[in-house]
């Protein structure tokens, strides 16, 4: 590994796979974070022109970044079975994860039950990526 390729976040190996569970949950909660307050600044400059009621975004617009990022770990991982089995496993149980926890907080605005359900399938996702990918690149070799 490059000297460059240590003092970046996250942390990547030779590959540009990331090195850790941790860099890649901490990447792509930040962007959520940053998506989500994108989404708000458009909300409060919608609504103070009248345009629109505040809240009324759908708040799943907030995974864009964490998405790009796991898109990108995606490709660096060689082409094979292992990362399409991870990346669909992940994808599904993110995706169900998320939409239960948006059916709990129904009672919200879109905008926050959209952020819950985002950050759900964000956390979700990374986890089940990360550990399945390295799990079955390892057993198919």
């Amino acid at each position: 590994m490059t000297e460059q390729q240590q003092r970046t976040f996250p942390r990547r190996d030779a590959e540009g796979r990331i090195l850790t569970v941790g860099d890649l949950l901490g990447v792509s909660l930040a962007g959520l974070v940053i998506g989500l307050l994108a989404l708000l600044v458009f909300e409060w400059a919608f609504a103070s022109i009248g345009a629109a009621g505040f809240g009324r975004t759908n708040g799943w617009l907030a995974v864009i970044l964490p998405l790009w990022l796991f898109w990108d770990d995606f490709r660096a991982w060689e082409f094979g079975a292992a990362r399409v089995i991870a990346a669909l496993v992940a994808g599904a149980v993110g995706v169900l994860a998320g939409l239960l926890a948006a059916g709990l907080a129904a009672g919200l605005p879109p905008l926050a039950s959209g952020a819950l359900a985002a950050a759900v399938f964000t956390v979700v996702y990374a986890v089940i990526w990360f550990h399945g990918v390295h799990w079955l690149a390892r057993r198919t070799g």
